[in-house]
């Protein structure tokens, strides 16, 4: 596969969309540098899996694919935050990232560069990242506002400073992820604004194992986000793991469940 995408991007130069997801690593770096060389208008490129690349393909996509606008890296876990720095400083009308298991790549560091510089950010996936904290998520929410999804699952460094600063920032967030974040008190909850704009309001929320988080404070989510359901139909508030948040339901969940009690037959 290396050899057939070194000979696409000489005959394709108005290249726009590329996607090279695989299941058996195949792309090098060479391949990345020619694409970067070939196919200056290159706006999406998708790389997931590709575990054989290093940072040379970052830096070769910073300077000769500045027009990306969705890059899906999820795998690549050679790359690092320096690089990525490097990419956001040149790549600056990036909309849609997906960093997911970029084990070195996606740092404070990293967030700090993406706020500062990809102000056009509009969802980021950022699961499985143990070393990021609250200080690169508030980078973020601050010079990214107009995010509108957040993935931060197993982001066990984060706590409730980095939840406030996103719903304080970042008004059109319509999905967050917080599966195992340390969401350890009810103040991540209460800090919502409400939103006007129905098309603009939280609709999918992920708080799994979030198990400091107390029913009437999610309740107070599902009351002023009429799109979080807790029925099977609609699963767009997420829950698994807390026990203690069985209370916490939509009229809906209500509804279905008394419509598939059914009365008992008469004799």
């Amino acid at each position: 596969m290396n050899n057939l995408v070194l000979s696409l991007p000489p005959k394709f130069t108005k290249l726009r969309t590329l996607i090279l997801r695989q299941d058996k690593p195949q792309v090098e770096d060479n391949a990345v540098e020619t694409i970067a060389n070939f196919c200056h208008d290159l706006q999406i490129l998708d790389l997931s899996k590709s575990f054989k690349l290093s940072d040379k393909s970052l830096y070769a996509l910073a300077l000769g694919c500045q027009n990306l606008t969705k890059l899906n890296t999820s795998g690549c876990y050679a790359f690092s935050d320096i690089a990525l720095e490097y990419l956001a400083s040149s790549c600056r009308k990036l909309k849609v990232l997906n960093l997911y298991g970029c084990v070195k790549a996606a740092s404070d560091w990293a967030l700090k560069a993406i706020g500062r510089y990809c102000n056009q950010m509009q969802s980021l996936d950022l699961g499985w990242r143990e070393h990021v904290t609250d200080a690169g998520v508030v980078c973020l929410a601050c010079g990214c506002s107009d995010l509108t999804t957040l993935d931060l699952c197993r982001c066990v460094l984060i706590t409730d400073d980095s939840v406030i600063a996103l719903a304080n920032r970042c008004l059109r967030l319509r999905s967050l992820g917080l599966y195992y974040c340390q969401i350890n008190t009810d103040r991540a909850m209460y800090s919502w604004p409400r939103v006007e704009n129905n098309e603009e309001e939280l609709k999918t929320l992920n708080i799994s194992q979030c198990t400091a988080l107390t029913p009437p404070a999610v309740q107070a989510m599902c009351d002023m986000f009429p799109s979080l359901h807790t029925c099977s139909r609609r699963h767009s508030l997420i829950m698994s793991g807390c026990l203690n948040l069985t209370s916490v339901q939509r009229a809906c969940a209500v509804q279905a469940h008394r419509t598939s009690v059914k009365p008992p037959s008469a004799h």
